[in-house]
């Protein structure tokens, strides 16, 4: 999989630049990554999710054919396993972790490549949350569905004010999704999403090993311990939006971000906000040893939380209009470029796996 993503950027490289889309851009901000520490425990590979964790850090496996190898790890201050969870049954392909305030853990197994990213193509009908509360043994599951019943792949979770979950698709352009009904448990059929509106990154220019495409892929978000900031990364950068009365959803759908560069990541998925608030941590989704990274966030989060947002407001944060599509556009012909290299991505996950 490294070779296929190494490879990407020689191809992406003789792809025309895309144009900057309008909305965010990007602030040239040149930051220094630190390692915090290093994951070496073989039983954690293809980290896809992290979460800060009293005592240390929280990390997920990504989805494997063998069901026990699909845990949470929990992780000391010198990246070592202390414990780790299973789940009661399978999990299908998890993607990206929160924490509550109230300390409840959330999985999001919502991932859902296409053939063309490496899936099987038996696309999913619904996708699901797990929750973990604490002092739980194990995690309980919540089935959502996107409104138009149609299948989309996500890596994006965050949890807003009013503890309603917010997903972002990974597609240039991403949809902006949140769940404005009761959480449903052990369901079958799948509690309905709201579309909010849409996120699209810019073409900042931030070296990673997809080049353009890279950085229009979403992968990873975040909210603040303090929930007065909000954060989407792709392969290339972290974009953070403020948070106005918890509503994290409409922050990003009509907010302004503040562009942090986490340049040269192998695989960069994962992303997290420091126990203070003040920096970001992220890892990349990859088959052997791995870094936790910590990067200053651009601006300080404030010491007061923000205040809740109504327990359920979907009337109040009405789906916005569809951005002009221009800029999406551009970036999709850029991905079309590559699907010769996503094919062989494909053949190299599935070769990996057998």
């Amino acid at each position: 999989m490294r070779r296929a993503v190494l490879a990407a950027a020689v191809v992406v490289a003789s792809v025309p630049p895309a144009a900057a889309p309008a909305g965010a851009a990007p602030s040239g901000r040149a930051v220094q990554a630190a390692e915090v520490c290093r994951i070496d425990d073989p039983a954690v590979t293809e980290v896809s999710g992290l979460a800060v964790v009293p005592g240390g850090f929280l990390v997920e496996n990504d989805s494997n054919p063998d069901p026990r190898r699909t845990r949470l790890f929990y992780l000391d201050e010198g990246c070592r396993v202390t414990r780790s969870v299973g789940y009661p049954t399978t999990a299908r392909d998890p993607e990206d972790l929160a924490v509550d305030r109230s300390g409840t853990v959330w999985v999001a197994d919502i991932g859902d490549n296409s053939p063309l990213m490496g899936g099987s193509g038996n696309r999913r009908s619904t996708i699901a949350l797990w929750t973990l509360k604490p002092g739980a043994k194990s995690p309980k599951i919540h089935r959502l569905r996107y409104p138009d019943g149609e299948p989309r792949d996500a890596e994006a979770l965050l949890i807003d004010g009013a503890g309603r979950p917010v997903i972002v698709t990974k597609e240039p352009g991403g949809e902006v999704y949140r769940l404005d009904t009761p959480l449903p448990t052990d369901n079958t059929e799948g509690a309905p999403l709201t579309l909010v509106g849409h996120f699209q990154p810019s073409r900042t220019g931030t070296a990673n090993p997809l080049g353009v495409f890279g950085s229009a892929l979403i992968t990873g978000a975040a909210v603040s311990p303090d929930g007065t900031k909000a954060v989407v990364r792709t392969y290339s950068d972290a974009y953070e939006f403020d948070v106005t009365g918890g509503d994290v959803a409409a922050a990003i759908v009509g907010g302004t971000p503040v562009v942090t560069p986490l340049p040269n990541e192998p695989q960069g998925e994962a992303i997290a906000y420091t126990a203070d608030g003040n920096g970001f941590l992220t890892v990349s989704d990859q088959p052997g040893p791995v870094s936790i990274q910590h990067y200053p966030a651009t601006r300080k989060a404030s010491p007061v939380p923000a205040k809740p947002a109504p327990g359920t407001a979907a009337e109040a944060f009405p789906p916005r209009e569809r951005p002009e599509r221009q800029g999406r556009l551009a970036l999709l012909v850029s991905a079309f470029s590559v699907v010769g290299l996503m094919l062989v991505a494909a053949a190299a996950r599935y070769a990996r796996r057998r």
